[in-house]
């Protein structure tokens, strides 16, 4: 085996994560993980996944759950097209492959939501299958041990670590390299403050021969988000708030929401002929941003108080809930904090 693979195995063994709470479990349990890990750190994933785990323990509680149960357990966790995708990937499981997770990597990679990386990631840890990985972490720690200079979102950039990863894969002990990988990315060859002295790479290390650790991987090209804006209609009965189940695509898909307004429409009016709800005695709550991948939203929250429950806001897809219940409920981040807000004042 090359150099590099012997000391990260050696330095994951001796210095790596072991406690984390889907080390050695199943293929379900590995692959939730990896699912949440996406875009997210280890100490956020860690409650939700042991929630997530106790309420759907296998393969097939999760593929009989409903889409509403799922999500309000990813409440809070954001890339909700993660969840919907787990939970599709789960039926398809139990209807193509008798409820047992596959083994075979294209079998994996045919699921919705996998990606190259997440399935051979599934494949090393659980069937400890000769696959490499090229996570976030991964991409960082190559740039800078191959001095590969460009963003690694490019494709061409792309294909040379893809290159790199094939090269320094072990013969054996996959699953411990690919836990190294991850371990070390997360650990030492962070992306800010780097640890290069404690690094079992450090020796034979690129950026750091070359004093360039600071300048790699190289940053993604700045630009400016756009920015949109949204009236989030907060119609309280009571203790109650009416809420809407957003579209399946698009941001927020399949969430529970408050009814939104965009840009220049008259709110008395479209409250009226909408909710046939009076929004003249409508108070403005702070505005505030929340930042998605692609674009800012600004929000400006209107409490619009109202004495009845009107026959027009008992639709399909239009609920109401108690504010504590709703807390419970497939919520985005953003109406979660207004209702915490709302229940404290």
């Amino acid at each position: 085996m090359s150099d590099f693979a012997t000391r990260l195995i050696r330095w994951q063994r001796q210095h790596g994560r072991h406690g984390l709470p889907w080390q050695g479990a199943d293929a379900y349990c590995v692959w939730l993980s990896e699912i949440m890990l996406q875009q997210t750190q280890v100490a956020t994933v860690i409650p939700y996944y042991r929630r997530f785990v106790t309420s759907f323990p296998d393969l097939a509680a999760l593929a009989a759950a409903s889409e509403d149960e799922v999500l309000a357990h990813w409440s809070g966790l954001g890339y909700y097209s993660r969840a919907r995708n787990l939970h599709v990937a789960a039926q398809l499981i139990m209807q193509r492959h008798d409820g047992a997770f596959p083994h075979h990597y294209d079998d994996i990679l045919a699921l919705p939501g996998i990606g190259r990386s997440t399935a051979a990631a599934i494949s090393a840890l659980v069937f400890h299958e000769r696959r490499a990985i090229l996570d976030g972490n991964v991409k960082r720690i190559l740039a800078r041990y191959c001095a590969i200079e460009g963003y690694t979102g490019e494709k061409k950039i792309e294909a040379q670590l893809w290159q790199q990863a094939e090269a320094l894969l072990p013969v054996r002990d996959v699953a411990t390299y690919t836990q190294g990988l991850m371990d070390l990315g997360a650990l030492l060859c962070t992306r800010s403050k780097p640890q290069c002295a404690l690094c079992p790479l450090q020796k034979d290390c690129a950026a750091y021969q070359s004093g360039r650790v600071a300048q790699l991987p190289t940053p993604r090209p700045r630009k400016v988000l756009p920015e949109k804006h949204s009236t989030f209609l907060l119609l309280l009965n009571g203790s109650d708030i009416l809420l809407e189940k957003r579209p399946g695509s698009g941001i927020w898909g399949g969430l529970w929401c408050p009814p939104q307004v965009e840009g220049e429409e008259n709110i008395a009016t479209y409250c009226m002929q909408r909710f046939g709800v009076d929004a003249t005695q409508a108070v403005a709550l702070p505005e505030f941003t929340h930042t998605f991948t692609h674009f800012k939203l600004h929000i400006a929250p209107l409490l619009v108080p109202v004495t009845h429950k009107p026959g027009q806001t008992q639709e399909p897809g239009r609920v109401w809930l108690d504010m504590e219940d709703a807390l419970r409920a497939a919520i985005p981040s953003p109406v979660r904090k207004l209702i915490e807000k709302i229940i404290r004042v």
